[in-house]
């Protein structure tokens, strides 16, 4: 995530500007903390600015209750890391290292005063990202997973964590060293998520995790959002860019992770600005940050299951648990998702061999054993690059004889002269092999068939919308994808061919599957927004919002 806030410690030298700790002061209140006095405790919201006048402010290992970091917060230094912006929760407990007296604001006011002066909203928000980026690389987090080496479901909330840029430590159960020693003894040397010091979460899931950490918002308590995003893709996020800057209330539901399949690429090389390339998942997160900057709320892991149309023109969507949550317009960035193969024991080895995603975690999964990818696509071809450092070989498998029309060439060219990586055309899975755990597969070759040795299956293949939660409200092609704009008989290239529904990215019928599509749609879809929810509510300023570029 470099870029993302720069050096910290050079930031932490300086200081708020003088006027900006006086507007600070309009809004908070004075409060002071003995030695030894806890400041904010693991998994209370973070719900205020906490301003250093006086004192010191240290972090709390919260399974020993000693001091974690030789580094502390003086005066002149801030509390809070990213999650501040949207409601998180505290991973790290802080305590009064001496006596200590702070200024505190409360959120929302605080996040007004940051929207009104954009010098101290850029101060705090490098601070922020940069510890966040710090708490990451450093696994910094009073949430602890053992076990994700062996068990699919501690698997599961890893691989959630690390796509959303969570801290969190993870322990194998055969750790040697004293700390997993230590760790591993709490749950008796079983599977498990430990959050604080004592919390052991019950058959863990991603879900579960996401309601400690904040991030499954309680979103039905609120009123009508003007727009409701549907999926977190590079289309989604650039939605949310813009409509939060164009003072439009939105809230982004994502089932899974922040960017999509576009976040499992480790390295996009043709996005403009980035000649070194960038991942899509550190591409995606930075546009989170400025979506979260202009107020845009984001729900995760949330799955919308239906939609309906209210009397009223507005919309309310069913989610996963049967809460509901309402908006005045609806936009589908839900992407597409890789198909299942019709292979026998596919799912009993979901997690536990098989995945569709190439991240950090999954890369450590398979580390020393051969990987096997199916599937001929530029995410295909990012994977094998990524997984190549890792695994004793990279296997990639084409159905068809040639890459030449689904893979860009520089990537073709670089799976073709890395020797780590062998392509095998004409070849496809036929039977997955193992107890508990992927060991190999039987694939049919021009040759005939044969077993390979696998530690790691990734399928990334067949590409199918998520359009089935629309309830048939708008038109879809006769492969599943949105119509929008001339095919919906619509004027706005965007628009459904229901009134107050829009779609963008990979999901539109007849889109370009390029990332940098996907974020110019999301960004320009916004004023056509704004033009619906505007004719709704005469609240909003006269005129609609200027171009993408404003």
């Amino acid at each position: 995530m470099e870029g993302i806030g720069g050096n910290l410690e050079e930031m932490k030298r300086v200081p708020l500007a003088t006027e900006h700790v006086e507007a600070i002061r309009g809004i908070a209140r004075e409060v002071d903390y003995g030695a030894g006095d806890m400041v904010a405790e693991v998994g209370e919201p973070l719900d205020r600015f906490v301003y250093v006048l006086e004192g010191e402010i240290e972090v709390v290992n919260a399974y020993t209750g000693e001091r974690l970091l030789e580094s502390s917060l003086g005066p002149t230094q801030f509390m809070g890391e990213i999650s501040f912006l949207n409601a998180g929760t505290l991973t790290l407990p802080m305590r009064a290292a001496k006596p200590t007296r702070t200024l505190e604001a409360p959120r929302e006011a605080m996040l007004d005063l940051m929207a009104k002066i954009p010098e101290l909203s850029d101060h705090v928000l490098t601070i922020f990202s940069a510890r966040r980026r710090k708490q990451y690389e450093d696994n910094r987090s009073s949430l602890k997973l053992i076990g994700a080496d062996k068990d699919p479901a501690i698997q599961q909330v890893a691989s959630f964590l690390s796509r959303n840029r969570i801290p969190f430590q993870n322990f194998d159960l055969d750790g040697a060293d004293e700390e997993s020693a230590a760790i591993c003894t709490i749950v008796g040397h079983e599977p498990a998520v430990i959050f604080n010091a004592d919390h052991v979460v019950d058959e863990p899931t991603p879900r579960k995790v996401a309601q400690l950490l904040g991030l499954d918002l309680d979103i039905c308590t609120k009123s009508d959002v003007d727009v409701l995003i549907v999926g977190g893709g590079p289309a989604g996020v650039a939605a949310a860019v813009y409509a939060g800057a164009e003072g439009l209330s939105a809230l982004v539901i994502e089932d899974v992770a922040i960017g999509g399949q576009a976040g499992t690429s480790s390295r996009i090389e043709n996005y403009m600005g980035f000649p070194t390339g960038i991942s899509g998942a550190d591409l995606t997160y930075r546009g989170q940050v400025q979506a979260m900057k202009f107020g845009t709320r984001f729900a995760m892991p949330r799955r919308v299951e239906a939609l309906r149309h209210r009397e009223d023109g507005g919309f309310c969507a069913t989610l996963d648990d049967g809460d509901e949550v309402c908006a005045r317009s609806v936009l589908v960035a839900t992407g597409v998702q890789y198909r299942r193969l019709p292979i026998d024991r596919l799912e009993e080895f979901e997690g536990a061999g098989i995945y569709y995603a190439a991240t950090e975690m999954e890369a450590r999964f398979c580390a020393s054993k051969d990987a096997i990818i199916i599937g001929g696509g530029n995410s295909a071809g990012q994977a094998a690059m990524y997984l190549s450092r890792t695994a004793s070989h990279v296997h990639v498998l084409i159905r068809g004889d040639s890459l030449a029309d689904s893979m860009s060439s520089y990537l073709r060219e670089r799976l073709e002269a890395d020797p780590a990586i062998t392509i095998h055309y004409g070849t496809q899975v036929r039977g997955l092999h193992g107890d508990t755990t992927l060991e190999s597969v039987t694939v049919s070759t021009p040759e005939g068939e044969t077993q390979m040795p696998c530690g790691a299956l990734f399928i990334m293949v067949g590409a199918a919308p998520n359009t089935g939660w629309l309830s048939g409200l708008v038109e879809l092609d006769e492969k599943g994808f949105v119509k929008t704009g001339d095919a919906a008989g619509m004027p706005s290239p965007y628009q459904t061919s229901a009134p107050g529904i829009f779609a963008v990215g990979d999901v539109r019928a007849g889109s370009v599957k390029r990332v940098a599509s996907a974020v110019g749609e999301g960004s320009v879809v916004v004023s056509a927004i704004w033009q619906f929810v505007a004719d709704q509510d005469a609240d909003l300023p006269d005129d609609p919002p200027g171009s993408a570029d404003d």
